[in-house]
């Protein structure tokens, strides 16, 4: 290796102190620095073992940032494609409240109920799109509210 060219090491902990990044995500971005896969595990082992890269901490983070803008399914999907496992997911998404965000995005993007059939599609797909599930769509567009 050249002595002008960044150690693996130094690459992690420059992503790193940027942004969380999961385990999968920062393989993928080392990966092409390293001479072997081994290389890239041991390194991600001790990160992860002085706690400067964490799963949770990344989902957390990212539940936090998107939660906003995308309901649970989404949330969870993108997730599972940063690599992360399915305990931690469902603890990050544990407190996020599906209802009040897809009424708070139907608000923006709608605010007033369905005037037709073909409307009513229409804003059925969208917050479907933003990964809320039927039920959560059905109560937003009839209006319920929590206690209902």
């Amino acid at each position: 290796m050249a002595g002008t060219e960044k150690s693996l090491k130094a690459r992690a902990v420059d992503l790193l102190s940027r942004r969380e990044y999961s385990r999968l995500e920062l393989k993928r971005r080392l990966a092409p620095f390293a001479d072997s896969e081994e290389e890239v595990d041991a390194l991600l082992d001790e990160l992860a073992a002085k706690h400067w890269q964490s799963d949770s901490r990344f989902a957390e983070a990212f539940a936090n940032s998107r939660g906003q803008r995308y309901g649970s399914r989404r949330l969870a999907q993108e997730m599972r494609e940063r690599g992360i496992d399915r305990d931690t997911i469902h603890a990050a998404l544990a407190q996020q409240d599906d209802l009040a965000t897809a009424r708070a995005i139907w608000q923006r993007k709608f605010g007033r109920p369905p005037a037709d059939q073909q409307e009513r599609l229409k804003q059925m797909r969208f917050l479907a799109s933003r990964g809320f599930g039927m039920d959560i769509i059905q109560r937003v567009l009839r209006g319920q509210r929590d206690d209902e």
